[in-house]
């Protein structure tokens, strides 16, 4: 009985990965908001009635490629932080950055889906908040790392303070996945980890064309600011 199960979970694992590929197929080819199950079980010679046995809704396949693409994506940036020398806390920034820029050009209707136009309809559930913040707390932890090594540089002395309303939130945030970091600096890598998104939206989405095109230079520059915005310094401490 148990070889007998094991060979239909395998055979349902199977089928649900060839589900999910024809639905990244048919994204491609016509977008999130025409997705359709019935489509995509005429594409597999299934009869829809089968594909809902594996997944009842579209929006519950829309959750499937939704929280795939962002463990996609953090499996990358994760990978990319693990290949650099802990103690090089910017080394690994500018790793993880480009790691998530060269994910995003690969798969650019993935990346859409979780970070382009929302879907008509659509909602998504608690299911994708712990894949879709796996980047940000990369980023947080590195610089939380290097705030406790003592390598980071504090912002100046002149830089301006947090509105109230935002160090409040920042403060709330710090509690919860950055103790001990100082609220202006937390703040500071929120905008940072905003700003490198928003840097690869503009450049997939086309909207360097005619300025910062080819992108390659400008987003190595960006992501080295950055770098410095937050504090990282170069080079490895002894």
């Amino acid at each position: 009985m148990t070889a007998i199960r094991t060979a239909r979970d395998r055979a349902r694992a199977e089928l649900t990965q060839e589900i999910k590929a024809e639905a990244r197929r048919q994204l491609a080819e016509h977008g999130a908001h025409q997705l359709s199950l019935r489509a995509v079980a005429k594409a597999l010679g299934m009869v829809s009635s089968a594909l809902y046995r594996y997944f009842p809704s579209r929006d519950q396949l829309l959750t499937a490629l939704i929280i795939d693409a962002y463990d996609a994506l953090g499996d990358a940036a994760e990978a990319a932080d693990a290949g650099v020398d802990r103690a090089d806390h910017r080394g690994r920034w500018q790793a993880a950055c480009q790691a998530v820029r060269t994910w995003a050009r690969a798969h650019p209707h993935e990346y859409a889906l979780i970070y382009g136009s929302p879907i008509p309809g659509y909602r998504a559930p608690q299911d994708t908040v712990a894949p879709a913040t796996r980047v940000a707390l990369l980023l947080v932890a590195l610089v939380q790392e290097s705030h406790a090594a003592g390598t980071l540089t504090a912002p100046a002395a002149d830089a301006a303070p947090l509105p109230p309303q935002v160090a409040e939130q920042t403060r709330r945030l710090a509690e919860t996945i950055a103790s001990g970091l100082p609220p202006l600096v937390l703040a500071r890598v929120v905008l940072a980890w905003t700003q490198l998104f928003g840097l690869i939206s503009f450049e997939l989405f086309g909207q360097f064309v005619g300025s910062m095109d080819p992108a390659e230079p400008f987003a190595a520059y960006a992501t080295d600011q950055l770098a410095d915005y937050v504090g990282l310094r170069a080079g490895i401490p002894d």
